[in-house]
């Protein structure tokens, strides 16, 4: 008897079953199959690097393998950025991106090492958030308009504060200045102690502020709200106004942090990460405890959503980086 007629045909048998499974499950069902990198541009202990950790170590337990946070500092987050845009495509490398990283430096800088559009998979936006105008208590005005009238009535003699050319005060304050008409005279610090300390001594008239930092301050008088950065108001303070809505449309920037794959990472595999984090972002317990406590609105976007949000804030930021003249060598 020929045995291998029987065995044969056998083998072939569980062979094309094995492989019409394979086929079957979703891409991504037996994903992690290691520990996932977490890359962040910025140093520990900051408050999107301490968002990040929280995310890593709930979506550990979700996972069953380790998220690990990895902080690739330098190069103003470019350095993160290229390494997870150069890394596989296959969800074991993620980026925990800020938005200045897709928005404004690709246009500051005469060359970035990565496409902010074409080089990665959006997954999932975080949170986005703006920034507070503020003004020193004793200049003489209550609101925006009342600061233009101010600045069109003395041309330069109003400053406003940043931390440096090409930063986010930068930015949109020269965006202002073009919008409106008017002369607020930039005063770089070389950080956000010296730029607070600034204009609450009054050594500046005006700068941006981040909303949680900034309400201590202006519930104690030290410095008065004139508007918010944000294209929508924030529910932390829902009666201050933004640009936007005063009429300066242009005059738009928020931050967001947000979770990127390299490009060519599956559908299927974004989308299941997607899901994971959204429901990790509704969960109550995370939501009070890692993002309203810190003044993070959860967002949980999908692919889709923001990929279209980088890609406007992309063409608003080539704009204001060319309003303001800013270049970084």
């Amino acid at each position: 008897m020929n045995v291998l007629r029987f065995i044969v045909p056998g083998v072939m048998s569980a062979a094309f079953l094995v492989a019409s499974a394979s086929a079957q499950a979703p891409v991504g069902s037996d994903w992690p199959a290691r520990p996932v990198r977490l890359v962040i541009g910025i140093a520990a202990g900051s408050g999107s690097d301490l968002l990040a950790r929280a995310l890593g170590q709930r979506l550990t337990r979700q996972w069953g393998q380790a998220v690990v946070v990895e902080n690739r500092t330098g190069a103003n987050t470019i350095i993160a950025t290229e390494t997870v845009a150069r890394a596989a495509p296959d969800g074991h490398t993620l980026l925990f991106a800020l938005d200045h990283a897709f928005t404004t430096t690709p246009h500051l800088y005469a060359k970035v090492p990565y496409d902010p559009l074409k080089d990665f998979a959006p997954i999932t936006l975080l949170t986005e958030f703006g920034t507070v105008l503020v003004a020193n208590s004793l200049l003489p005005v209550q609101n925006v308009q009342q600061l233009i009238a101010l600045a069109k009535s003395q041309p330069g003699k109003i400053s406003y504060g940043s931390i440096g050319a090409g930063s986010q005060m930068h930015l949109i304050t020269e965006t202002l200045n073009n919008k409106a008409g008017i002369h607020l005279m930039h005063v770089p610090y070389k950080g956000m102690p010296q730029l607070s300390t600034a204009v609450m001594t009054g050594e500046i008239g005006v700068t941006w502020l981040g909303l949680f930092s900034a309400r201590p301050h202006i519930a104690s008088g030290k410095l008065k709200a004139l508007a918010y950065s944000d294209s929508k108001r924030s529910s932390f303070m829902p009666d201050l106004p933004t640009l936007a809505e005063l009429g300066y449309p242009e005059v738009v920037k928020s931050v967001w942090y947000g979770l990127l794959a390299p490009a060519r990472t599956p559908r299927p595999l974004v989308e299941r990460i997607h899901r994971d984090v959204s429901k990790l972002l509704a969960d109550p317990e995370f939501r009070e405890k890692e993002m309203y406590s810190k003044g993070y609105e959860p967002s949980g976007l999908g692919p889709d959503e923001f990929a279209a949000l980088i890609r406007r804030q992309f063409e608003a930021g080539a704009l204001m980086v060319k309003i303001s003249g800013a270049r970084v060598d």
